[in-house]
Order: structure tokens, then sequence, then C-alpha cells
């Protein structure tokens, strides 16, 4: 990836995605999930595929119909709603979350969309003692430009574990 027009030159376009990134990061942490919707694009659609044990010859090792999640910007509302209500007992109290995200790649550059590779390692904490879960893997991101920021149109969740550790899946990642 080269010069890139009027968006700069690669490391300014890399640093870009990195500090969107890390905002993000920070408003999952802090629990602010409405200002977290905020930076998702009206279309995007939310995957985290299952992870299945197979033979190197037989592909990825992911799940093509199989998914934790797989969203649209509607359900991540409703299920963002659903947690300011007394109904939401899986976040009741709500985790306590730190999000690492590092290895940022800018893959490719085409008109107002990047793809982004980045590397994710999840701290969460439940109830005290013991419970503490960690949660790794790769987010393939499709990034579009929207004014001075970008939106998240796409994020794929490539899990390391095929069994999560963990009661639910009620966090974003």
């Amino acid at each position: 990836m080269g010069e890139n027009g009027s968006n700069g030159s690669q490391i300014e376009v890399w640093f870009e995605v990195q500090s969107f990134l890390m905002r993000e990061a920070e408003l999952l942490d802090d629990n602010r999930l409405h200002d977290w919707l905020g930076m998702l694009a009206d279309d995007i659609r939310y995957r985290i595929p299952i992870r299945v044990t197979r033979e190197r010859t037989a592909g990825l090792g992911f799940s093509e119909v199989g998914f934790h999640m797989d969203e649209d910007k509607g359900m991540l509302v409703t299920r963002v709603a659903r947690l300011d209500t007394e109904y939401a007992w899986a976040e009741d109290p709500p985790s306590r979350t730190r999000r690492y995200v590092s290895n940022v790649r800018v893959q490719a550059v085409e008109g107002d969309g990047i793809d982004v590779r980045s590397n994710l390692l999840v701290y969460r904490g439940r109830h005290g003692a013991g419970a503490d879960q960690l949660l790794a893997g790769e987010r393939a991101d499709r990034l579009r430009r929207r004014g001075d920021a970008f939106e998240i149109a796409a994020r794929t969740v490539y899990l390391d574990q095929t069994t999560l550790r963990t009661h639910n899946l009620a966090i974003f990642l």
C-alpha cells in the first residue's frame, strides 16, 4: 500500500486506524455501549464464527454456518437496549473488561473502505475471585470513512478457543 491520495500516507492511515480501534476499546471497557453503537455503520455485519477442530487440508478451522454471533445493526442496538433493563441477568452486575488490541495491520485501502486485521485479547472479570476469563483471537474489520472519522462496516472475530470458558458471550469483542 503506497500513498493514498488525499487520505495521507501509509503511516498516517495506520495511525488513524490504530487511534480509532483504541478509542473503540476504551468505550467498550468503560461500558459506554451507546457511544460504541455510534461507531457502527447502519449496514454492519458483526460475526463470530464457531471454531472447529479439523485437519489442515479441511480449511481454516471455522464453521461457515455456525456462529456465536451473526448480527446486524438492529440486533446490536437491541442487545445494548436490553442491557439497560432489569432483565440483563448475564451482565448484572456488568463484567469488568480490558481489551488489548495489537498487531494492527492495514490490509487494503479502496476508496472510502479500509480492510484491517488486528489481534485481540479480552480480560473479563465476573463476581470476584476465580471467575476471571480470557478471550483471544483475531479481528477482520472493514472500516469506512465517515467524515473525518471511521465507522465499522463489518467485523468478523476469529476466536482462538474451540470451547469458550465463559458462561456467556454477552460482551462485544
